[in-house]
């Protein structure tokens, strides 16, 4: 057809697949006495030819938030380089622990047993989150070999990752706030790591701080149960973090390292907990390019529109 006199020509190298996003998908439902909690996750899919990589994404928010919709400048950027990338809600305070980790064990379960439908590969699952999802995220490598922790359903399906990335995670409950100058706000009964640990107070139980049990705090920290099966793991932590200290990142690296296994370890010096640095390009290239070394993304050749 001949267009007229004027017209502009626009010629795309054709360089990035389509992306089908399916959100309100219920991958857990949870029944209380008087209701049923239920788990959403939101999916991102490369519209390409062959199973793809997975990854999972947990949000932070202190422990009493789950907002798992945020950080699509990632999640995006990771589905244009061949992943599947689920972002997915956990329970949060008043919950206690282990049921973050259980969840999100659930989730990498569900993934596992859908796999056909969501086009994903079960081999091969990463998991990425920043603060508290950094720590589920930890928590989630360091027990990948670990029986106890699945509760729920898909229970034939494997919960263990095969990478991980935690941008300014928690490692260590014992000392989220070490070198900050904020050891009254940590040693609270009030603080989220103690209220997710140990609950409120409430009839005769007076709460409880964090430090007056250390080993119930280290047993539900990942940096407690580093062994020589630890996955692939890049950690990530601002110099200017004033919220979750960078010893969090440093601590775990050094333990990791010191036994052989593969860490990296990255530092922004200029970035604070949760500032927009987090969102830049350099950021998202760098977990883009390290996800897809650890799990051999191929973007692929995109599908025919339909």
């Amino acid at each position: 057809m001949e267009f007229p006199e004027g017209t502009e020509y626009l010629k795309p190298e054709i360089v990035r697949p389509r992306i089908d996003e399916i959100s309100g998908i219920v991958y857990r439902q949870i029944r209380q006495m008087r209701r049923v909690d239920t788990l959403r996750m939101t999916v991102l899919i490369p519209r390409t030819d062959s199973p793809k990589p997975a990854i999972l994404y947990f949000p932070g928010g202190g422990f009493t938030s789950a907002d798992h919709e945020k950080f699509i400048e990632m999640r995006m950027a990771l589905a244009e380089k061949g992943f599947v990338v689920a972002a997915c809600q956990y329970r949060t305070i008043p919950a206690r622990f282990p049921a973050p980790i259980e969840d999100a064990k659930h989730a990498i379960r569900f993934l596992r047993a859908h796999a056909n439908e969501f086009s994903i590969d079960p081999a091969r699952i990463g998991v990425l989150g920043d603060s508290a999802g950094g720590y589920v995220t930890q928590m989630l490598a360091a027990t990948s070999h670990e029986s106890g922790w699945d509760a729920g359903d898909y229970l034939d399906e494997s919960s263990a990752v095969q990478a991980a990335v935690s941008i300014y995670g928690i490692s260590d409950l014992r000392s989220i706030g070490e070198g900050l100058g904020q050891d009254a706000v940590h040693a609270s009964c009030a603080s989220t790591e103690a209220l997710l640990l140990n609950g409120p107070a409430f009839r005769d139980f007076a709460g409880q701080g964090i430090g007056q049990d250390p080993e119930k705090a280290l047993a539900a920290s990942s940096i407690g149960h580093v062994t020589d099966k630890f996955p692939p793991i890049l950690l990530m932590h601002g110099g200017r973090d004033t919220l979750v200290s960078p010893l969090q990142s440093i601590n775990l690296y050094r333990t990791l390292k010191a036994r052989g296994l593969d860490a990296r370890l990255v530092c922004l010096p200029g970035a604070a907990h949760g500032d927009l640095i987090w969102f830049q390009q350099p950021v998202v290239d760098l977990v883009s390019r390290w996800f897809a070394q650890k799990l051999q993304a191929d973007p692929g050749v995109p599908q025919s529109w339909r």
